[in-house]
């Protein structure tokens, strides 16, 4: 027991990794800590309780919310604005930014977006689900109300992001800009235990993560790239193997563990892409580059990108850096959607 460091114990020690948080960034984990041991519990009762299944609304995206969308989105906003290191949340699910109003929120330094549960519709088929979060520094100034400017941030500036996957077991991955650090929860004490310190994902891959059934929607660079994976073996005689689940943090955190690209292109009918550039793509681009990956948008860097509204889409490139490059070069040299 003596060896097991809790996720609060290993914060603490890295402190002087974030010199100017003076603890509020272990309150702040601690908060997303303890909403995530909620919807964990919750998910993990799924089918045994009324909790699965359309809530009966759409998100601002025209999405069909699921009764866990709503329950976990509660959850996280409750637990945030309940510590007061956070002056508001965006989410997914929520059509405006949330400004905490009490006295000692809006004396808070940070804001939060998260995706509180990612790829729910496969709740009711028992497969992996996701949390993904980012925090930043407020740009308003302290003691006033949170503004949309504080959310509109490009994803450089991000302090921390992380998601917690809930699978066959819980896991919290994070980063603070000083690499990226994994924590299993352990059932039978109640905490999240360090199970991967410094993670480092292969610079190349063997595995492809995209849904090919929209392939003759993609961009011709895309469909070159899937020939190519389809049609070569790389030098160790290792095909490339096609691999989708449908959760963006369960692909993800496969493919950061293993080697691999996920890719969400743009598509005929939706130019854009689909992913979320404020909820998904840039915390998973900070994580991935902390980890000595890459994100792109098939040109350049996503946390480069000025955001101009909360639920801005973009194409996403995610994984060894390798894989990450060998797509954008397709993308260069064919670049006419078909």
């Amino acid at each position: 027991m003596s060896d097991i460091r809790t996720l609060g114990e290993f914060i603490v020690e890295k402190q002087h990794d974030f010199p100017h948080a003076s603890g509020e960034l272990s309150s702040l984990l601690s908060s997303i800590k303890l909403a995530a041991k909620i919807v964990n519990r919750e998910i993990n009762k799924a089918g045994l309780v009324d909790i699965t299944g359309a809530f009966g609304g759409e998100n601002v995206q025209g999405e069909e919310q699921q009764k866990l969308d709503v329950y976990a989105n509660d959850k996280f906003k409750a637990a945030l604005e309940a510590r007061d290191q956070v002056c508001g949340v965006a989410s997914e699910e929520e059509d405006e930014a949330v400004s905490f109003n009490k006295e000692l929120s809006q004396n808070a330094k940070y804001v939060v977006l998260m995706d509180p549960l990612d790829g729910s519709s496969n709740i009711d088929v028992n497969v992996s689900v996701g949390t993904i979060f980012s925090v930043y520094r407020r740009v308003s100034p302290v003691g006033t109300p949170a503004t949309e400017e504080d959310f509109l941030q490009p994803g450089n500036q991000q302090v921390a992001a992380g998601y917690i996957i809930y699978g066959s077991s819980t896991m919290l991955v994070y980063t603070t800009g000083n690499g990226v650090h994994g924590f299993t929860y352990d059932p039978s004490l109640g905490v999240f235990c360090l199970s991967h310190e410094s993670l480092q994902t292969p610079e190349d891959g063997r595995i492809y993560s995209i849904n090919e059934g929209n392939y003759f929607r993609f961009p011709m660079g895309v469909k070159k790239y899937i020939k190519f994976c389809q049609e070569n073996v790389p030098e160790d005689d290792r095909p490339y193997t096609s691999r989708y689940i449908g959760s963006l943090v369960s692909d993800f955190h496969r493919n950061l563990l293993k080697g691999g690209i996920y890719l969400y292109p743009s598509t005929a009918t939706h130019p854009n892409g689909k992913l979320r550039l404020l909820y998904e793509c840039n915390p998973m681009a900070f994580l991935i580059e902390q980890a000595g990956g890459k994100a792109s948008d098939g040109v350049g860097r996503i946390m480069d990108i000025k955001p101009t509204e909360l639920h801005q889409r973009v194409p996403f490139f995610v994984g060894s850096t390798n894989m990450v490059e060998k797509v954008e070069a397709f993308l260069a040299e064919f670049p006419d959607q078909d």
